[in-house]
């Protein structure tokens, strides 16, 4: 069984203990590892994951340039990654860095805008995300959380009808705590999601709804690392019971498809 874990975040070292905790306390869920990049190795190596995307969240404009860096550095490292960088609305010259993003070997763009506090369709994204349309990269947004409405459904379905060639990760099924909300949404071409941070808590005829409403050709597998453990997340996955058919596309040919990546 061939397995692309399509969300997971690393932090350097030196904060990758702090930085899991900040994630606990923001969900109010423990965490039960570091976030740092050989603990997440560790960890999927027990499910014999082949790729990992991996990405961070600069939660200001400051942050993107050093993320960026240790993202790149971190893939160069460790080629089973696969990189996303950050990006903030309020980051000047997002144009140049985008480029540079390119050239490091990033090949999409994550926004965690629940945490940087600002909505997914601000105006002042739509630049942003026309230049990455543009360039080919990839948008990876976290998506729901139903105490805020920074990332609501209906806004992402707003970018992609603005932007249909930018390709879209809804990540959490499309809404962490707003499944319905984004069992509402249109079927669009250019979105896809991942399983992350939701089987733990939607029911099985939920996570299925969901899956044929926006068809298993457009879902990926995702762990949401450090939040929970890939083992334990391959497990509630399985527990779908799709079928072998559907578990491969999902787990990994998807995601060859859409990153354009040479099967192994």
């Amino acid at each position: 069984m061939k397995i692309i874990d399509a969300h997971a975040h690393i932090f350097p070292d030196k904060i990758a203990v702090k930085a899991s905790e900040s994630i606990g306390h923001f969900y109010d869920i423990p965490m039960y590892s570091d976030a740092s990049s050989h603990s997440l190795l560790e960890k999927e190596e027990q499910i014999g994951t082949e790729r990992i995307l991996v990405c961070s969240s600069a939660l200001a404009p400051a942050q993107v340039v050093s993320i960026n860096d240790f993202i790149a550095a971190e893939c160069k490292a460790h080629p089973k990654f696969i990189g996303f960088g950050g990006m903030h609305k309020d980051f000047e010259d997002y144009d140049a860095e985008l480029d540079r993003m390119k050239e490091l070997g990033l090949v999409g763009v994550k926004f965690h805008n629940d945490m940087q506090q600002y909505d997914i369709d601000d105006p002042k994204m739509y630049p942003i995300y026309k230049a990455m349309s543009d360039k080919g990269l990839k948008l990876l947004l976290h998506m729901g959380d139903d105490r805020y409405d920074y990332s609501a459904p209906q806004r992402m379905a707003r970018i992609a009808r603005e932007f249909p060639e930018l390709i879209i990760l809804a990540s959490h099924f499309g809404g962490y705590h707003r499944w319905e909300d984004a069992y509402r949404n249109p079927k669009f071409e250019n979105v896809f999601y991942d399983t992350s941070s939701s089987l733990p808590f939607i029911d099985r005829n939920t996570a299925l709804r969901l899956i044929e409403r926006f068809g298993e050709d457009h879902f990926f597998f995702g762990t949401d690392f450090p939040m929970w453990k890939p083992k334990t997340e391959l497990e509630r996955f399985l527990n779908l019971k799709l079928g072998d058919e559907s578990n491969e596309k999902i787990l990994y040919k998807n995601f060859v498809r859409v990153f354009g990546l040479e099967e192994a």
